[in-house]
């Protein structure tokens, strides 16, 4: 894996966009597939990119029986349910509302470091941080007309997807990154559990209609190959060359993405407390993982 400085740059970019178009790429896949067809499609094509590049790369999988339990874990909180949810919700809901709440998933994770985990002592500016990104979701929502048309089920689907985000981040740092094991290895492992976890249930009901338009098919393969596989990798190279808080800062990207694509591609409405709320939830994930002025100084 290359990590000089002047190859994240490109991942970076093909990161953002990917994962931004990868709620055009559910909507689209919903044409053909039912929810748990699309969630099982995408893991299933991205561990076959995983795969590929494992034996390219020669890179043996992890053989311990603990981190295989803990990696299933992590595709069920990472893969499976999200997976799921978000192609659920967006079976009702637009695919820029689906990837605005996504940028809700940098709260979510610091409030299940600070709650569940315990890994350090929630400092006064993230709870201001988590106050905000909350005020801004319920923004983005419109909360104040009863979530006008979005259906509750579709909100509390984008919610658990956020959620089951908020709790694999601090499960992966505690029980697999300390076995220090290549990151190829893991995603790989990682996604092809997902995959064989949704399989049962795609056989049983994993396609909508037996119709295979290209513009879908192409969407599927996308967002299985790029999004669920490839895109791992680009990460691990951001996260190589320029650590942590350049390869987290994508988050801010993604929605952005999301709602031109929607806008131009799909012909999806916005109103406006829904940009304007991603904007309140972007800046209260800033201000909590200390970006912004005095902010970053306490940190």
């Amino acid at each position: 894996m290359k990590s000089k400085d002047g190859t994240w740059l490109p991942a970076y970019i093909a990161l953002g966009v990917v994962w931004g178009c990868s709620f055009i790429f559910i909507k689209l896949g919903l044409e053909f597939l039912t929810p748990v067809g699309v969630a099982f499609g995408r893991t299933a094509l991205g561990a076959m990119a995983l795969m590929v590049v494992v034996r390219v790369r020669k890179i043996d999988l992890p053989r311990d029986k603990k981190l295989w339990a803990h990696l299933w874990v992590v595709a069920m909180l990472l893969n499976v349910a999200p997976g799921f949810f978000f192609a659920y919700a967006e079976v009702k809901v637009t695919s820029v509302l689906a990837g605005i709440m996504n940028a809700v998933t940098p709260l979510m994770t610091l409030l299940v470091m600070a709650t569940l985990f315990r890994a350090e002592r929630i400092k006064s500016y993230q709870i201001f941080g988590l106050l905000l990104g909350f005020a801004g979701v319920l923004t983005v929502l419109g909360a104040w007309h009863g979530f006008g048309a979005n259906p509750i089920s579709a909100v509390l689907a984008l919610l658990a997807a956020v959620a089951c985000y908020g709790f694999s981040f601090p499960y992966s740092r505690k029980y697999v990154l300390p076995h220090k094991l290549r990151p190829e290895a893991l995603a790989a492992t990682q996604v092809c559990l997902a995959a064989l976890t949704l399989l049962p249930f795609y056989l049983d009901n994993g396609i909508a209609k037996d119709a295979y338009r290209l513009g879908p098919v192409l969407a599927m393969l996308a967002l299985g190959i790029l999004g669920t596989g490839y895109a791992y990798i680009w990460n691990f190279q951001i996260l190589a060359a320029k650590g942590s808080a350049i390869a987290s800062s994508v988050t801010y990207v993604t929605p952005v993405i999301a709602v031109i694509v929607g806008l131009i591609f799909l012909g999806e409405s916005v109103t406006w407390n829904q940009p304007v709320g991603g904007a309140i939830v972007l800046l209260g994930a800033a201000i909590s993982q200390g970006r912004i002025g005095r902010f970053s100084q306490k940190r």
